[in-house]
């Protein structure tokens, strides 16, 4: 016990003090806790028995994917379904066959190709929704259509691990029966959903300490039953988590839950380094290469002209495309099957675990240097813009003057939109959200399909008359290129400009900013306008109550939600 706690403790200690230095020189955090792994395992030994970390990472991945689980919001998913199911099956399917193929053209036998065909072909659910949420993009445009395409995967994965085990014996009693206790378990998670949970978590949720002990019993219920009709506990975890994602308590346990899920995530990454070994690299680094480049390379090109193809513009398909360049953690459960029924050895156990670890390394600094590839790939990837044409005129740009540009109408945009049409002000929107724009062309308001960082959206806009220009995108980027660009065809312009951090705004400031939006401080800023106007008279208040009624119905048809209050750091849609 005491040789558990030594353990745990070093690696917390180590964790920390490299987590300490990558931030000082501006890294993410998930390439320090690897470090950490390597340090204590393969390199200075200081951890040699790995097989109990090994376990509690086991609960890191399951306590991640119930928080994911809880945390999907299917609502949200709509307006994205035609991009998530086609990149979702379309990718998996194109990818199964390019990594079934690498894997037999580096030596592989068929079973084994199966198994590098599975582990190119899915992305990490746990990884990319952690840091998407840490960036606070989990709610944008792209966030969505990610996290719609992981929901797709996730279904996929779950189908192959089920699949894998029959192989071992495979028969038609015992494909029907896999079938069979997938059927029963998805009605399990229905059941639970709809008639159980509510009325548990409504006696539990009367005491703070009670919902916590409740939602990790159902985490473990969950885990357990999956466990025991042969499927994974992680897999379990997850369906605990949809299960109680739709309960109005939701909020709160994803707060008392992240604690213990950040703690176990540490565990999990760490006990990845120690995993990795200067002898595995060596005897597998040209089938390493050949699957790395499927990942990190082919896999975002395929994603990014599958999202095109649904109509998106080549900034979404790119930050679609770049957050999904890595493999899964439903790699390192799907090896563990395969190796336990015999159908892999030591060679593709080490080419899995060693392309996980680079490639979700390798993900967080694609995340963090997004922008500067961006702009460095921009004239290429406006192939992707081609690919998006639908075949219909997404603007519509009457022939007047124009006093206001607006762009984003998403949430904060859209009660400038209403101000707008209540002052009668002539003003044209710009948005890179079909839908949307679709939307508007009906109500005959005038607006163009685009991202306003392409010079050639930019070129439509008669820059030298506008009077105003408002933008809701929280990008320091292309708010810089817009206040560049409008200042050089109109130096009288008035420029609002939006960004999410203090610094940022202070940037933009300094880059020619008249003024900056902070959307977290607006609410207080509101309320505060609120309590004057309710003080002079008090029947003002029922007067805003109804027009906020009124309004909320208004975005409820638009698809409009605001943003979930369960993680403070995230990231709100424009």
């Amino acid at each position: 016990m005491e040789s558990i706690f030594y353990d745990i403790g070093l690696i917390m200690i180590t964790a920390t003090v490299i987590a300490f230095l990558a931030k000082l020189i501006k890294q993410p955090i998930i390439p320090a806790y690897v470090i950490t792994g390597i340090l204590l395992g393969p390199v200075f030994k200081v951890i040699t028995n790995q097989d109990v970390i090994q376990t509690l990472s086991e609960i890191g991945i399951a306590f991640l994917l119930f928080v994911v689980g809880i945390e999907i919001e299917f609502k949200r998913l709509k307006e994205v379904g035609l991009a998530a199911t086609l990149g979702g099956l379309v990718e998996v399917l194109v990818m199964f066959i390019v990594g079934y193929f690498a894997g037999a053209a580096v030596g592989m036998t068929p079973i084994q190709s199966v198994y590098i065909g599975l582990l190119v072909a899915f992305s990490s659910t746990m990884v990319v929704v952690k840091i998407l949420s840490d960036i606070r993009e989990l709610d944008t445009l792209h966030g969505r259509i990610v996290l719609g395409i992981l929901l797709v995967q996730d279904v996929l994965a779950v189908f192959a691990m089920s699949t894998l085990v029959t192989l071992a014996s495979f028969s038609s009693f015992v494909l029907f029966l896999a079938l069979l206790k997938g059927i029963l378990l998805v009605l399990i998670v229905l059941a639970a959903s709809h008639y159980i949970f509510p009325f548990v978590f409504k006696v539990a949720a009367k005491s703070s300490e009670l919902l916590f002990l409740t939602s990790i019993t159902a985490c473990f219920l969950f885990a357990l039953l999956f466990s025991v009709l042969d499927f994974s506990i992680a897999i379990g975890a997850f369906a605990a988590g949809i299960a109680i994602a739709n309960l109005p308590y939701s909020f709160e346990i994803v707060g008392k839950v992240k604690s213990i899920r950040d703690f176990f995530a540490t565990l999990f990454f760490v006990a990845l380094g120690m995993q990795l070994t200067p002898t595995a690299i060596k005897e597998t680094l040209p089938a390493l290469f050949l699957i790395g480049l499927l990942v990190v390379v082919v896999k975002p090109v395929l994603i990014m002209v599958l999202t095109s193809l649904t109509g998106y513009k080549k900034r979404v398909a790119f930050a679609t495309g770049m957050a999904l360049a890595q493999t899964s953690e439903f790699a390192l459960i799907l090896i563990a099957i395969g190796m336990s029924i015999g159908h892999v050895g030591d060679k593709v156990f080490a080419i899995t675990v060693i392309t996980t670890i680079t490639t979700i390394s390798i993900t967080s600094y694609l995340f963090k240097y997004s922008h500067k590839l961006y702009n460095i790939l921009e004239k290429p990837l406006s192939l992707l813009d081609r690919i998006s044409k639908t075949g219909e005129d997404l603007e519509y740009i009457p022939k007047r003057k124009l006093d206001v540009l607006l762009i984003g109408l998403d949430r904060t945009g859209y009660s400038i939109f209403r101000k707008l049409q209540t002052m009668q002000k002539e003003f044209i929107i710009v948005d890179y959200n079909p839908n949307i724009i679709r939307h508007l062309i009906n109500e005959r308001v005038p607006c163009i399909y685009g991202d306003i960082s392409n010079p050639e959206i930019m070129s439509q806009i008669d820059l030298k008359n506008l009077k105003l220009i408002i933008s809701t995108v929280p990008d320091e980027d292309v708010s810089e290129y817009i206040i560049k660009h409008a200042r050089r065809a109109n130096k009288d312009v008035i420029i609002f400009v939006t960004a999410y951090q203090v610094d940022d705004a202070l940037l933009l400031y300094e880059k020619g900013a008249d003024y900056v939006i902070l959307p977290h401080f607006l609410g207080g800023e509101h309320v505060s306008l609120l309590l004057e106007d309710i003080t002079k008279d008090i029947n003002s208040l029922i007067k805003t109550k109804l027009n906020h009624i009124r309004e909320l119905h208004n975005r409820h048809l638009l698809g409009h939600e605001h943003p979930a209050h369960r993680d403070h750091s995230k990231k709100n849609s424009v």
